[in-house]
């Protein structure tokens, strides 16, 4: 998800390297039929953007997941919730 991140803010001419991109993520494993399974997915990213691209980051974030093959495999089986901070240089 951060690779598909990455090429978002980047097609929106705001560098991801280095360390500009980073995610904290957390699964929840649960058994609800008996059966361990992954059920919830939250990812909070942490991302630093050049002075006036804060607005562009903020669209970049509320849509990569729609292109991301990962998001988009887990859809409907898996909660996936992402939020963000982002910092400003």
């Amino acid at each position: 998800m951060v690779g598909t991140l990455s090429g978002a803010l980047e097609a929106r001419q705001i560098p991801t390297s280095p360390d500009k991109v980073r995610a904290d993520v957390q699964g929840t494993i649960e058994a609800p039929e008996g059966v361990l399974k992954i059920t919830k997915i939250t990812a909070h990213y942490y991302v630093k953007v050049p002075e006036g691209k804060q607005e562009a980051a903020e669209r970049a974030l509320a849509v990569f997941d729609r292109g991301c093959p990962v998001a988009q495999t887990l859809k409907g089986a898996v909660d996936i919730q992402h939020t963000w901070d982002i910092e400003t240089y």
